[in-house]
């Protein structure tokens, strides 16, 4: 019920103009959204490395309708990589970039997303680094996974994201789990009818676990989104080689584990979304897990 009422107002503009209109409310996301610039980006990714730590970032911006928009947006991933490149700070992927096909066009056409995305990966390539598609609600699915099979062919480093809370996930797994692929396995946090997607919270995670054995099983890069300690934990003990997977988590929710998790021994990248559309992504966020809205709450009745 939860869940449902934060991604209702995901979508209510009314809200939106509340949340994003509050000066409390933008000083606490500043604790989850790296800025709105990338300089912000930079600087954040720069913190993130120093403490032993990579990055993937996201320039927020979803459901683009106008051919323009989805350019800037393009450029704008241009001018990060070559920030990031300049300062060193890409090589060896230690800083990727995540991409929304919807937010480079896929809304208006596949052929334009297509192309966006691709000038985004040979910028990557470019500056040393590699690019992961991100998955959107399940209308989409087939079609950014289509247009990843394109992409893979001139840059088979380009990373997918597949969501567990969605039935087809374990045969998605299944089919990506193949030598040189990265696959990040999240839980998903759209709004999704029982028709294509599990409900329960306890659906939701076997079917995460079975999912994740798949890909620790096969000799593709598994990449692990999760803060649930338990999943965690199984993606830490199933025997695989140290940086032959990783650990996915959020920027700002729990960066005292992240650091622990890397000082263990872990490889863990810091999902860092920037720009100004944030409010979108942190509505999906407060839904994505309950703990998330907690500690969202501790963060504003903090500052008050």
């Amino acid at each position: 019920m939860l869940r449902s009422v934060i991604l209702a107002a995901s979508r209510n503009e009314r809200v939106h103009r509340l949340v994003a209109g509050a000066p409390l409310s933008r000083a606490v996301v500043r604790r989850f959204v790296a800025g709105e610039s990338a300089d912000d980006a930079v600087r954040a990714s720069t913190g993130l490395l120093a403490k032993g730590l990579t990055v993937s970032l996201d320039h927020l911006g979803e459901d683009t309708t106008d051919a323009a928009q989805a350019a800037a947006t393009v450029q704008a991933y241009l001018v990060l990589l070559d920030r990031l490149a300049s300062q060193g700070l890409t090589t060896g992927g230690r800083v990727e970039v995540s991409v929304k096909l919807s937010a480079v066009g896929q809304t208006l056409s596949d052929d334009l997303a297509l192309e966006g995305a691709r000038a985004v990966c040979a910028a990557a390539e470019a500056a040393g680094t590699t690019v992961t598609l991100d998955m959107e609600d399940h209308t989409t699915t087939d079609r950014t996974l289509a247009t990843l099979a394109v992409l893979r062919q001139t840059y088979p480093s380009t990373g997918a994201v597949l969501q567990a809370y969605l039935h087809r996930t374990e045969a998605d797994c299944t089919a990506l789990a193949v030598e040189g692929s990265r696959v990040r396995l999240c839980k998903g946090a759209y709004k999704e009818p029982a028709e294509v997607a599990y409900q329960r919270t306890d659906e939701v995670d076997a079917s995460y676990r079975r999912c994740l054995d798949v890909l620790m099983a096969g000799p593709g890069y598994p990449m692990v989104a999760t803060h649930d300690p338990a999943l965690i934990a199984a993606a830490t003990t199933t025997g695989r080689a140290p940086g032959s997977f990783e650990l996915q988590l959020l920027y700002g929710i729990r960066p005292l584990e992240q650091e622990r998790l890397a000082a263990a021994g872990h490889a863990v990248r810091v999902y860092v979304p920037y720009g100004e559309q944030w409010y979108g992504y942190l509505m999906r966020r407060l839904a994505e897990r309950p703990a998330n809205l907690v500690f969202f709450l501790r963060a504003l009745a903090s500052r008050s």
